[in-house]
Parts: C-alpha cells; structure tokens; sequence
C-alpha cells in the first residue's frame, strides 16, 4: 500500500485500553494552512492544494519535500487548520521558507494525545462520531483532555483499502 512507503510521524504508545491508546508525540516541523472552514468538506481540498504547492516546489529553493503521514486537521467553529508533517530529516533551520504567505512552519511541542482509530473514508460525521466516542471514554476512565480534538489521514485518496484515520486529543499523562 501506498502508505507503507510513505514516512510516518513518530510516536510512542504509553498506554493501550480496549477501544484508544495514549501516545507520546515527540516534537515535529509542521507546514500548515489556516481557514475559516469549519467542516473536514471544507477544509480537505483547499488546504491540500495549498500545503501540495508548498512541498511540490512552492518555496524558496523550488525544493520538492516528501509526503509524510498523518496529514492533521484540527476542524473548529472558529478557525481551522491542516497540517503536514515535514520529513524528520528537517528543522526550522533548513526547511525552505514558503513562496505562499498563507503557508506557516511551525514547530510542535512533545505532546501526549488520546488516540481512537476508524477505518475506511473519513467525513465529518465518522469525524465527529470517533470524537464524541473517545470524548466519552477519556471520562469514563477520568483522563483529563484538553484543546480541540483532532483528525490525522495516513491515506492519499486513491487507496480504497487499508485505509487508516485517528482522533487525537491532548491529554494530561505522566509516565
């Protein structure tokens, strides 16, 4: 499968329960677009194209970057964001700047996430149902989670099996 080839971000499971898992996420670069969207519909295609330009050569030295999985999209009411990761093999000291304003670099912080996987093709109500059900499980067990939760797609759209998505939400988690 096309996502076997891809280089994928790095993190490490801490804890695994029946239906989610808690992971640690160690700090990446992220090329990312903001929008007012406010539906995965809305902000899928446009953010795409956009962060496509970016690692297709849309930079400062026309340098093609390669493809990473997840791709992250944090979907909210007020302002929305998708997201790529860069190859570990770049810092905010050698990644091209952008030609694109609309396109920022941005480095993460570690982070630990809760996280619920679904198979198949995501859309906002598998999206917003996979949310709401690990929302309910992270208070069911009493881990405490903050911030917006998340979507990664580790699939490019012409893969129709074997399909991979997570939600993510932070979570308050000592090892």
């Amino acid at each position: 499968m096309a996502a076997l080839k891809t280089e994928q971000q790095k993190y490490r499971t801490v804890h695994t329960e029946k239906e989610f898992e808690i992971r640690f996420y160690p700090s990446t670069m992220l090329a990312t677009v903001y929008a007012q969207a406010n539906s995965y519909r809305e902000l899928a295609g446009p953010g795409f194209r956009k962060l496509a330009g970016y690692i297709f050569g849309g930079n400062e030295t026309d340098t093609r970057i390669s493809m990473t999985a997840p791709v992250h999209m944090d979907i909210n009411e007020s302002r929305s964001a998708m997201s790529f990761v860069m190859p570990n093999s770049y810092d905010m000291a050698n990644l091209p700047a952008p030609k694109s304003s609309n396109v920022k670099l941005e480095k993460t912080e570690d982070e630990y996430v809760a996280s619920i996987s679904f198979r198949g093709y995501a859309t906002d109500k598998r999206i917003k149902s996979h949310s709401n059900r690990l929302k309910k499980l992270l208070t069911e067990k009493g881990i405490k989670y903050h911030g917006n939760f998340r979507f990664l797609g580790y699939n490019p759209p012409y893969q129709f099996l074997g399909r991979r998505n997570d939600i993510i939400v932070s979570v308050e988690w000592s090892e």
